[in-house]
């Protein structure tokens, strides 16, 4: 049987370890398709329904297994649509591999159907980018893009022309393309601080008495050490959003998150900290930051590139968190001022309290906090929490409390809309043994809604919990308290989502009454293959940062007045969340 050049692309993948490929079958790659049908046994094809949801996929397949996650389309529109999750997985840095069909390769550039470079489109979102030159030319650039993409934590990018991919690769290369010279080895380095920055950072944090750690994306396998640090130094630990599973929200140490969705302790702990030590992360909302000046700093990343790029620290160490941490560990004192780590805990006895009286109100239209707490309550301790962006992912970042062994994440840097349904079916294919939940809002889930359909196709038992608040929730609010405009163009036409996952062959359940609501996620958890929970909420229950700045409060006031629809039902919301009694007086 001839090999062709789409035969050696596919092996040179399994020879890398990629098990899993997400994409959508064209007449740009059935080159590449007959290359993987031959190949079933070996690397599993799963058929989406839209290519950005390919490309989320294999970002979420990345972040929740440390592999490298792979994505196929066809050419022209096929590739386009792969962009947005692409940019998911670059900014979040995830080793992603894009592969996308071209033309025929002497027609090329010739205004022929579907004729896109791709390999130019993709120029700014790949550390790797090649378009393949002939059959001979396959091995060696399919070798590089898996190990650029898992060496650089980046996404690379294959663009190959359809009469390629059939081609035999009997034919010997060019004269100095000597075969198999590229090798797939995959190597692991662990960069470690020398003992001069490491002896530097002991230096600042032993020398601080009001000590905060902010914990990011790279400090997910390091959850005892950054406990142990936290102890030594009576330091609270503030969680970005892509560290949320960083630490268990049951730890002592953790104040939550921080920013617009963070806690009320987290913002008064760096407001008030002496010292700051940021461990993998690059948190990029610079106004929740201490004031320059206000606290020393260090700080640990993998990249030296992002070293000092959010806050001016004094020290910095590049390395693994995991691996820093450990370093860093013995040459710590013990800071026996722990007022400030007590404050912390303090505040965060009752910010839970306050959280459990949001998630149990008995109100009807009924709370959203109600759905995400109830919700919590009852996620098994292994369990893969993918959100989405928008209002939900408030009430997933301060209502569903990480577990020890738990995994969340969400479209971290970009913060895109439609990655929570595409994430919780690929963590479902990665870990087909654990439960996986999306939970998303109604704007986010209807851009991407057809991916259930996959969950049906191959059976994948994705419990989809829908915060139905007939808004895009997160603009509405940015409108009023950003700009002190009322909201224009959020309203979204209703859609009946336990009916539609019924008529996709999946189960529908409806919440409307926060009484029924714990029974009902209880039936639709222990119900067999995919689900989707519409929880109908309060759409005019608000978004209200933990500390409400003074001019957020007159921008909200003019909108209020301009002429805000529902105007006295959302100051009385925005009262009882927030005790901001100017709005009243200002409407």
């Amino acid at each position: 049987m001839t090999t062709t050049a789409a035969d050696v692309l596919i092996d040179i993948l399994h020879d890398w370890g990629v098990k899993v490929i997400f994409g959508l079958p064209g007449d740009g790659i059935n080159g590449i398709m007959e290359a993987l049908r031959n190949r079933q046994e070996q690397i599993r094809f799963i058929q989406v329904r839209h290519e950005e949801a390919a490309a989320f996929m294999a970002c979420a397949y990345a972040k929740y297994t440390g592999k490298l996650g792979v994505c196929l389309a066809t050419s022209g529109p096929g590739g386009i649509h792969l962009l947005n999750g692409l940019y998911d997985a670059k900014l979040d840095g995830q080793p992603v591999l894009a592969i996308t069909g071209h033309h025929y390769h002497d027609l090329i550039n010739t205004h022929s159907q579907q004729d896109v470079d791709l390999d130019k489109v993709f120029m700014d979102v790949a550390v790797y980018n090649a378009r393949i030159m002939g059959p001979t030319h396959v091995e060696n650039v399919a070798n590089l893009a898996c190990r650029a993409a898992l060496s650089y934590r980046g996404v690379a990018h294959i663009n190959f022309p359809l009469d390629f991919q059939s081609q035999s690769v009997e034919k010997k290369g060019s004269m100095r393309n000597l075969p198999h010279h590229v090798s797939n080895v995959s190597v692991h380095s662990v960069l470690l601080p020398s003992d001069e920055d490491l002896q530097r950072a002991a230096e600042v944090l032993n020398a601080g008495q009001k000590i905060a750690i902010l914990a990011g994306r790279g400090a997910l396998g390091a959850t005892d050490e950054l406990e142990q640090v936290a102890d030594l130094l009576g330091a609270p630990i503030i969680k970005a959003l892509l560290g949320k599973a960083a630490v268990p929200d049951d730890s002592p140490y953790t104040t939550g998150t921080i920013g617009v969705l963070g806690t009320k302790p987290s913002q008064e702990a760096f407001e008030t900290c002496d010292t700051l030590l940021i461990v993998g992360s690059t948190f990029p909302y610079l106004e929740y930051y201490p004031k320059p000046g206000q606290a020393r700093g260090v700080q640990i990343d993998i990249d030296p590139f992002r070293i000092g790029l959010r806050y001016p620290v004094e020290a910095g160490l590049v390395g693994d968190s995991y691996v820093a941490l450990q370093k860093l560990l013995p040459l710590l004192k013990r800071n026996e001022n722990r007022s400030f780590l007590e404050q912390a805990q303090s505040g965060m006895k009752e910010w839970r309290q306050t959280m459990e009286e949001r998630g149990t109100k008995q109100d009807k239209p009924m709370k959203p906090q109600v759905v995400a707490y109830e919700l919590g309550q009852r996620l098994s301790d292994s369990a893969i929490v993918s959100a989405d962006s928008g209002t939900n992912t408030t009430w997933w970042a301060r209502q569903i409390p990480v577990k020890r062994g738990q995994m969340h994440s969400v479209s971290g840097t970009l913060a895109s809309m439609a990655c929570g349904l595409p994430y919780a079916i690929a963590a479902a294919i990665a870990y087909p043994d654990r439960q996986s939940i999306a939970f998303v809002g109604d704007g986010g889930f209807s851009m991407l809604m057809a991916e259930f359909v996959t969950c049906v196709k191959y059976q994948l038992p994705v419990k989809v919990v829908i915060v139905k608040n007939g808004t895009l929730g997160q603009i509405k609010w940015e409108q009023m308290m950003h700009l002190g405009n009322p909201e224009f163009g959020c309203e979204l036409q209703s859609i009946d989502f336990a009916a539609f996952a019924r008529a996709c062959g999946g189960t529908g359940f409806t919440i409307d009454d926060p009484a029924n609501c714990g029974t009902i996620l209880d039936s639709a958890l222990a119900t067999p293959g995919p689900v989707v929970v519409e929880a109908v909420v309060d759409p005019l229950e608000p978004q209200v940062p933990p500390l409400v700045k003074s001019e957020e409060v007159a921008k909200l006031s003019q909108a209020l007045k301009r002429g805000e629809p529902n105007r006295e039902e959302l100051a009385a919301n925005i009262i009882s969340v927030s005790n901001i009694e100017r709005v009243r007086e200002l409407i």
